[in-house]
This record gives C-alpha cells, sequence and structure tokens, in this order.
C-alpha cells in the first residue's frame, strides 16, 4: 500500500436501510411493558371480521380498478381493521401500500409525509406530499384528527378481556390437572407411599397423588368409612367462562360491525342475510365512500366503490316489489298528467338512485 493510499477516500459502504425497523421495536417494547392491550386481534374472532372485511373490499365494483385492484382493496380492508387507516403512495400509475409514516400537519391537515416502504432488503423511507398520497383513516379523535384507531382500540376494555380469558383458559387446558384423582388407599411403608407417589407424579389424566386412609382419618377407628376418590379437574363452570367469553366475542363482533346474530349456532338463513346487510350498508360502505372521495381528491377523477351490489346485501324480493309499485305509479301519474319527474322529487327520489 502506497503512502496516498492512506489519504484516498474508502467507497461509500451500502447497506440496508431497515426503514421503520427501530418503530417496530419500539412498538413491540411498549406492547410488552404497558400489557396485552390490542393482543385480542390475534383470535379467531377478529381474524374472522378481519376476513369478512378483505372479502367485501376485494369484491367491490370500482370505477378505477387499474390503480385499486382487488389486491390493493384486500389490504385496504386488512389495514383499516388492525390499523383504523390506511396510506397508499401513488408512484406514478400505480399505488405502493406504505407499513410505516410519520406526519407533519398545520391547521390539522397533513403537510408532509414520512413513508416507509416495504422491500425484501429492507424497507427504505422518503418524504411525500400529501397529493401524492392516498390517506384513509376511521376513528380518529379532535386530538388527533390526522390519525385512525381500529375497532379494537376503541373497544380495549372488550378486547383486553377476551385476551385475558383465552389466555386463562389456554393456561387450565395446558397446565391443570385435567382427569387426575387424589386416591385414598390403605397405609402402607413410608418408603412405599414415597415412591407410589413419585411414579404416577405428573402424569396428567390418572391418579396424580395417593393418600394414605390412616393419614386422612387421623387413624380413627373406622379408617374406611367416607373414604372416596377426590377430583382434582377445576370446576370451570361456576366460574362462568363460557358466558363471559360469549359476550366478549359478541361484543368484538359488534365493534367490527358484524351482528353477533351470525356467529350463533342456530341462525338462519334470514339472519345471516341480515347480518351482512347490516355489516355492508352500516359500516364497509361508508368506509368505501371514505376511500373514494380520498381517492377522487387525490387523483382528479372521479371514483366510485359499491360495495352493496357485488355482495348482494340487500333484500331482492323487496326491490322488485319497489320496482313495481314505482313503474305503477309512473304510469298513473302519466295518465293523470302529472309530470313523473315532479312526483319523484316530492318524495325524495333521485334519478341517479338505484336502490
Amino acid at each position: 500500500m502506497g503512502i496516498l493510499d492512506i489519504f484516498r477516500r474508502k467507497p461509500a459502504e451500502t447497506r440496508s436501510s431497515g426503514a421503520g425497523y427501530t418503530a417496530q421495536v419500539i412498538q413491540a417494547r411498549h406492547a410488552a411493558i404497558s400489557g396485552a392491550g390490542g393482543m385480542a386481534e390475534l383470535t379467531a374472532t377478529a381474524q374472522g371480521c378481519i376476513s369478512l372485511w378483505e372479502g367485501a373490499f376485494s369484491m367491490a365494483d370500482c370505477s378505477a380498478p387499474d390503480l385499486l385492484t382487488r389486491r390493493h382493496m384486500a389490504l385496504i380492508a386488512r389495514s383499516m381493521a388492525l390499523r383504523g387507516e390506511v396510506i397508499l403512495w401513488m408512484d406514478g400509475a400505480r399505488l405502493v401500500p406504505a407499513f410505516d409514516w410519520e406526519i407533519l400537519t398545520k391547521n390539522s391537515e397533513p403537510r408532509a409525509y414520512r413513508l416507509g416502504i416495504p422491500e425484501t432488503g429492507g424497507g427504505r423511507s422518503f418524504t411525500a406530499l400529501p397529493g401524492e398520497v392516498i390517506h384513509l383513516r376511521t376513528g380518529a379523535d379532535l386530538t388527533a384528527p390526522w390519525s385512525g384507531t381500529s375497532p379494537l382500540r376503541r373497544s380495549s376494555l372488550t378486547s383486553d378481556l377476551m385476551h385475558t380469558l383465552e389466555s386463562a383458559l389456554l393456561d387450565v387446558y395446558r397446565n391443570a390437572p385435567l382427569g387426575s384423582q387424589v386416591l385414598p388407599v390403605p397405609e402402607g411403608s413410608a418408603e412405599d407411599m414415597a415412591e407410589m407417589r413419585a411414579s404416577f407424579r405428573g402424569r396428567r389424566g390418572q391418579t396424580m397423588v395417593f393418600e394414605g386412609v390412616a393419614q386422612s382419618t387421623a387413624a380413627g377407628m373406622n379408617p374406611q368409612l367416607g373414604q372416596k376418590r377426590e377430583d382434582l379437574s377445576p370446576d370451570l363452570q361456576r366460574a362462568m367462562t363460557r358466558e363471559s367469553l360469549e359476550q366478549a366475542r359478541s361484543a368484538i363482533l359488534m365493534a367490527f360491525g358484524v351482528l353477533p346474530a351470525m356467529a350463533n349456532a342456530s341462525a338462519t338463513g334470514p339472519v345471516i342475510r341480515e347480518a351482512q346487510r347490516h355489516l355492508a350498508q352500516w359500516t364497509l360502505q361508508p368506509l368505501a365512500e371514505l376511500l373514494a372521495e380520498e381517492a377522487t381528491a387525490k387523483l382528479g377523477a372521479p371514483v366510485q366503490i359499491d360495495l352493496m351490489r357485488p355482495l348482494q346485501a340487500f333484500d331482492t324480493g323487496g326491490k322488485a316489489r319497489a320496482l313495481g309499485a314505482i313503474i305503477k305509479a309512473l304510469a298513473e301519474a302519466k295518465e293523470q298528467g302529472i309530470d313523473p319527474a315532479q312526483a319523484l322529487a316530492l318524495v325524495d327520489w333521485k334519478g341517479t338512485q338505484t336502490e
């Protein structure tokens, strides 16, 4: 090596940026310190509701299918269910979802975004303007209108209860001596009793402890009187775990907009249809309208998203009867010389309305 090589600048070392990794570590540490908040999203009840959201959004009719593809719609639904907000960065003619972001606001409106885009070799981070970002959020609070909250965060007490119940039942079925018994036997030597206890120790579902008859009756005159085996299985029925778990599950279903009747084992077809209609009409379609409004503002072209028609979330028979009544009323209005448009205006019926 020459003396000039010492002062020669070394080439820049390239590494994976790992954008968002520190944020993920901090969030995991915060969850470990604060407790099991938000862990209900790992339960089957929450995942079932999230699957309903994903399926509904992936089936939606969108007027901009080239940008908002069905894959994007499913990602949007899952992020909205788990985080309450989602950000899509417009990279030319396609949308890229972000997994981490920071927002700079002015007058409670976002002015700049620091986005983290996931990559296989480590995410990359950059700054984007609000016009380059589709930001959908729900459950926003007045103190932070630029961020959303998930349904589980808005019902943290119920979600924590459900997580606690399922964790407790898991511990019971994992560690409790289910099926184990205390069996009284005739008294023997101390060595024989110790050996017998050791041979059955920890054998779940079998006789776990042998108790000497003389020890249990204090060597009374009739050592066999009143002796019976004792069951060590915990009495979960008296703890009302089933009722508490069902109530917690019903509350989680309602938080996601799913009627608890859908999860009832005795539910019939009409109940299921009404629950699906309720989910689509009062929970998912408003989110689709918010997404369409945000996409229209950022794309510069009108965007319409419809969930009701693909999900068939309407009463087909009722629509047919309503259509027949409308046609009959219009025909009678024409016979009487009444303008049909004026008649429709009297009942607040719009020409573009399909329901």
